[in-house]
């Protein structure tokens, strides 16, 4: 077998593009998890695709289980701080010996295929995880998907016990459709005859239709939380109170949004309670435990700093509605050129005085000029950095020590960030 010390193995695996050759079918997945003994039909999953809150909801699920004592897999994208956190069990990253040894297993496996398969980052990551989720007999996993849902190389799994639909909206419309109701057909493919499925509240009737039928189609179960049984009592930045037929909860992530990914793996978990042993307070301190890196997280409280990696139409707007009348507010921000720039700054330049501009935090960032140009022409106001990253947030930090610092756009812009103040402490 393939040996690798840790740093090997991610160069091993960064060796991969992002996206591999491209798909239509999963045949390509199918091989190479036959090819390491197919780990994924020995373990069962909470399958959850969207467009936004697809992170958040994972989490809460994980801090439901994990607080009922299961042994619980976690499968997130993209990493955050690390790349070891796309993969945890209880909440503990993959340690490096396990990844370079199962790093190793994956590549023994793949060096059978032609050199031209085309296997992307992901898939290698994905095959690593089902190993380590089997050797670690986890009791459950969450399984967050990487793009869409129907040919998503996660959607290979056959033995979900649930599947969550989050918040649905355009993103990645090159690859997944160019209407909402098409990005949502690619999402519902998630779902598994005879299989639950729960979908987000938050979600337009137009998506609603499409995933009712599909889950009609498929057999399946359908739910949908029901918000006039929701009542909120405050929101701010320390999270939400809420109630939601007649319980109380608390979700301590900001933004009046994650009540939407809360309820859903509140109903979610209804669905799983006999099955693995879920009460009630499992649920209450699950969802109010989950806090996700770069979801509206307070980096400093005096100053006040946000870190946030909403980077499409619909996490921006979520965002807006977090910082809305904090004032003033001056921000950091750091898109990638492939997403929807003009709607999602459209959204947010009216909340924000000044915006200083970066770049070089991924190979796909939008130039920090060219940026800084756009939210000029869309009636903002901003310059692109002189200087560090830090130095950047530092001295904003003091441009006004009264307001909000916003550092928000991306989450490899969230993963730099990270990155940087642990190095700096």
């Amino acid at each position: 077998m393939f040996e690798y010390s840790n740093e090997k193995a991610i160069e091993y695996i960064f060796g991969f593009s992002h996206s591999g050759k491209p798909v239509k079918d999963l045949s390509r997945i199918k091989k190479l998890m036959a090819a390491i003994g197919d780990p994924q039909d020995r373990l069962r999953f909470v399958h959850i695709a969207g467009t936004n809150g697809k992170g958040s909801t994972a989490r809460m699920f994980d801090g439901v289980f994990v607080r009922a004592g299961l042994k619980t897999g976690l499968f997130t994208s993209p990493f955050i701080i690390e790349y070891a956190d796309r993969i945890q069990v209880n909440d503990r990253n993959i340690d490096r010996e396990a990844l370079a040894r199962l790093a190793g297993k994956v590549h023994e496996a793949v060096s059978q295929f032609p050199e031209d398969t085309g296997f992307s980052q992901f898939e290698i990551t994905q095959a690593i995880a089902f190993l380590y989720f089997e050797e670690q007999g986890c009791d459950i996993v969450v399984l967050e998907t990487g793009l869409g849902g129907l040919l998503d190389c996660t959607n290979i799994i056959t033995t979900p016990l649930l599947t969550v639909i989050t918040k649905v909206d355009l993103d990645h419309t090159a690859i997944l459709g160019d209407t909402v109701a098409q990005i949502a057909a690619q999402k519902a493919g998630i779902i598994k005859r005879g299989v639950p499925c729960v979908l987000s509240a938050g979600n337009t009737e137009e998506v609603r239709a499409v995933v009712a039928d599909k889950a009609s189609e498929m057999d399946s179960s359908f739910v949908i939380p029901d918000n006039d049984k929701l009542s909120v009592q405050n929101s701010g930045l320390d999270g939400t109170d809420f109630t939601y037929k007649n319980k109380n909860y608390h979700a301590s992530m900001a933004g009046i949004h994650q009540t939407d990914n809360a309820l859903s793996v509140i109903e979610g978990c209804e669905i799983l309670r006999g099955e693995l042993g879920l009460s009630d307070e499992d649920i209450r301190e699950g969802i109010a435990d989950a806090v996700l890196p770069g979801r509206t997280e307070i980096l400093s409280r005096e100053p006040l700093v946000m870190l946030d990696g909403g980077h499409n139409p619909d996490g921006v707007r979520a965002l807006a509605k977090v910082i809305a009348g904090k004032r003033p507010c001056h921000a950091v921000i750091g898109m990638c050129r492939d997403k929807n720039l003009h709607e999602a700054l459209s959204v947010l330049i009216p909340h924000v005085d000044s915006f200083i501009t970066v770049d070089g935090f991924s190979d796909r960032a939008e130039n920090a000029s060219e940026l800084a140009e756009l939210i000029n022409a869309l009636g903002g106001k901003a310059v692109p950095a002189e200087n560090s990253l830090l130095t950047v947030i530092e001295n904003m930090k003091q441009q006004d020590s009264d307001g909000l610092t916003l550092v928000c756009g991306s989450l490899y812009l969230v993963s730099a960030v990270h990155e940087i103040y642990k190095n700096k402490n």
